[in-house]
């Protein structure tokens, strides 16, 4: 039998922290909490590295995926909307002036953890974000705890993932509840050529499966990929961002309107998508599509719990990843219920409180932060941030 660190299959790590100083008032839920301004001071006040004009966040992930390097830009606005419910959860929802802003940071944060890694064999790093739509009852274990769009920046020592123990590969975070397996096993043609026909590209180039795969876990699997030409040069153009979004707006197209065709028996276009010409000619009058979305609902109509546990709204997580022959890749699920960005590629983070072990890693840790922090403000992006644990500047 082959030893584990040879074997194919996903990772489960284990990731210190240090528990979190703050006291849910009495008679809240979590989530409940973790959506208020209250929580948001915390992550500005312990963990806030970075601000500026267009309420761009950057913080140290306090429960985070990976001692290495860990860090989000959160778009904070939980002072100017204070509706949870009504604040934007993804890029389609932000406006250009900030979303010029943030795909800068992205840039420049992305960049330097290439050139901090520059070995696909020594670290695995991927940087994205995940939809925080209310796409569960409130009532959820799973309801996102910040509704409030974020994106990460991780990297993974390879050797940390070698010697990992194999994931149960049935972990619900890593095969979506089924619905990952739905679209492919039923309307994977019809998916992909949506893409193939709605999306004008350039920059992103389709890749296969076997392109896309980190060969250590075995994934993503069965997502479309998109190589990213030019590699990280092309991330400093504004069209490479641009490309990102109208992968984004395919997918949301796909997913809406299958979901609509659950919903209603021969439901009409929805009236705001993105391609409208592809989801008529290619969506709506091709049988797979239309037969699957029959089979979910007439499950639904029978299986309460399963018709409770489907998210009516779009739900993903998109990213950017290095593969192993150092290129960059795009890639977007279409369901995703986990609470890590870095199940798409087969990484479970199991976080556990040990102050002690977190304090090992801490200062190598902030010494990359500070430093990202440091270029950008030089690239005036914002303002540094003081805590207990690293001055403004």
């Amino acid at each position: 039998m082959k030893n584990e660190s040879t074997q194919t299959g996903p990772r489960e790590i284990v990731t210190p922290f240090r528990t979190i100083p703050l006291e849910v008032p009495e008679g809240m839920k979590h989530n409940e909490f973790f959506n208020s301004t209250e929580n948001l001071n915390d992550l500005v006040n312990n963990n806030g590295l970075l601000t500026n004009q267009e309420n761009l966040l950057l913080y140290r992930k306090a429960l985070g995926h990976s001692t290495e390097f860990d860090c989000s830009i959160i778009y904070n606005t939980s002072k100017t909307i204070l509706n949870p419910l009504g604040r934007p959860v993804r890029r389609t929802q932000v406006a250009d002036s900030v979303k010029h802003v943030w795909d800068r940071m992205n840039q420049i944060i992305i960049d330097y953890m290439l050139e901090q890694y520059p070995d696909p064999e020594q670290a695995l790093i991927l940087a994205g974000e995940a939809s925080l739509d209310a796409t569960w009852p409130l009532t959820s274990p799973g309801v996102p705890s910040i509704r409030m769009l974020h994106n990460h920046f991780v990297v993974f020592p390879m050797q940390a993932l070698r010697d990992a123990r194999l994931a149960d590969a049935g972990n619900p975070n890593l095969t979506d509840g089924g619905q990952h397996s739905l679209f492919q096993a039923y309307m994977r043609d019809v998916y992909r050529e949506f893409f193939d026909r709605a999306l004008h590209l350039r920059i992103l180039k389709p890749v296969s499966g076997a392109d896309a795969r980190i060969a250590l876990t075995g994934y993503p699997q069965g997502l479309p990929s998109w190589e990213i030409q030019g590699g990280a040069a092309a991330l400093r153009d504004v069209h490479f961002w641009r490309e990102y979004d109208e992968v984004l707006k395919g997918f949301i197209d796909f997913y809406r309107s299958f979901f609509s065709q659950v919903s209603t028996h021969n439901a009409p276009m929805l009236p705001d998508v993105y391609f409208p010409e592809q989801v008529e000619s290619v969506l709506l009058f091709n049988n797979d599509f239309m037969k699957t979305a029959k089979k979910v609902r007439d499950h639904c109509i029978v299986d309460a719990k399963y018709a409770n546990a489907i998210r009516w709204q779009p739900a993903f997580k998109q990213l950017i990843y290095r593969n192993d022959a150092g290129k960059l890749i795009v890639t977007i699920s279409q369901n995703s219920i986990g609470n890590a960005i870095t199940e798409l590629l087969g990484v479970v983070v199991n976080r556990v409180p040990d102050a002690e072990a977190y304090a090992g890693h801490e200062p190598a840790l902030i010494a990359h932060l500070l430093e990202v922090r440091r270029r950008l403000v030089e690239a005036d992006l914002g303002e540094g941030i003081a805590t207990a644990h690293w001055p403004q500047e």
